[in-house]
């Protein structure tokens, strides 16, 4: 029963730089891992064991069919969907490994094409146990904007590919290098009430369509209620030991046969609460929280006795 991680994200998120180091962390626990690149674009898949682009490259692509980069990209994706033989043949080589598939970071193959989800099914028809690891930089944090549309991105990458899901703040470590942000971590871990974030978003804007778009956006994501966000810094064993307990608990194999390099199903017990990881990596990285974020928010949406304070715990 093969386990592993389907791992996604928009550009520059950090996806290559997260599996080599997990790859490299997990082999030095024990576990034999191995990362397959399912992204022809990526020109730093050095360390893969299983390549797509020795099925097809995207320069192909483009030149065969006059196609741009993107386009490019959607041909080669579904190209591999429709050749799913081919990855089944190159996987049961390794048939005793831990798998790590490095995903495009073309969004739109999670959010308006079936292709990606159409092999993840295909896998799990393999037996696969596999857990969406969704990256997003945690820069999106310093503007109520951004974050709201990453928001919006992981909520519809959760629902379109119906997997167990991980969201993940990475470079959390280069965020106090940013300024100040309006709340504490924790706040953007959790996904906390969104009024708050809702005030900041609306302060320069002027048209109502807008302010009335905002809260029907922030009102969707609370409806579901599915999204919250682990931190990760990748330099950091701590920061990456903690992230894969929750990722083992997603896809199960920290509930699998106590082999070598399969932790104790205790860990998850064991493991610590987001609230406090977050806590933790705003004091270890530096991350600072603007006191001043509370004064801003009207009266209406001053916290209640007895709920979570937005700006304690620096």
């Amino acid at each position: 029963m093969p386990f592993g991680q389907i791992v996604v994200g928009p550009p520059g998120s950090g996806k290559t730089t997260y599996c080599n180091g997990l790859r490299q962390f997990l082999n030095e626990l024990g576990r034999k891992t191995i990362v397959v690149n399912l992204d022809p674009a990526n020109d730093n898949a050095r360390d893969c064991a299983i390549n797509i682009e020795d099925l097809i490259t995207l320069d192909d692509a483009m030149e065969a069919f006059g196609l741009g980069p993107n386009g490019g990209m959607v041909y080669c994706i579904e190209y591999l969907a429709k050749n799913i033989e081919w990855l089944d043949k190159q996987l049961k080589e390794f048939d005793d490994c831990y798998f790590i598939f490095d995903c495009p970071g073309q969004v739109e193959l999670y959010t308006h094409n079936d292709a990606i989800k159409g092999m993840i099914r295909h896998l799990e028809k393999q037996d696969f146990r596999l857990a969406c690891v969704h990256l997003v930089d945690a820069a999106y944090c310093t503007e109520a904007a951004k974050f709201i549309s990453v928001l919006m991105l992981s909520l519809t990458t959760m629902t379109m590919l119906e997997l167990p899901h991980v969201n993940v703040l990475s470079k959390i470590d280069l965020l106090e290098q940013l300024g100040e942000l309006d709340f504490n971590l924790e706040y953007y871990t959790s996904v906390m009430d969104l009024d708050y974030l809702l005030y900041h978003l609306n302060e320069r804007e002027t048209s109502g369509r807008f302010k009335s778009l905002n809260k029907a956006v922030c009102e969707l994501i609370e409806d579901f209620n599915l999204v919250g966000f682990n931190t990760l810094c990748i330099s950091d064993k701590h920061s990456v030991a903690a992230l894969l307990k929750e990722i083992d608990k997603a896809n199960g194999y920290i509930f699998g046969a106590l082999t070598e390099g399969n932790e104790n199903i205790m860990m998850a017990a064991d493991s610590t609460d987001l609230l406090t990881e977050a806590r933790d990596a705003q004091m270890r990285y530096g991350i600072l929280a603007s006191t001043s974020g509370a004064r801003k928010i009207p009266v209406e949406l001053e916290p209640k006795v007895g709920s979570l304070s937005i700006v304690e715990h620096q």
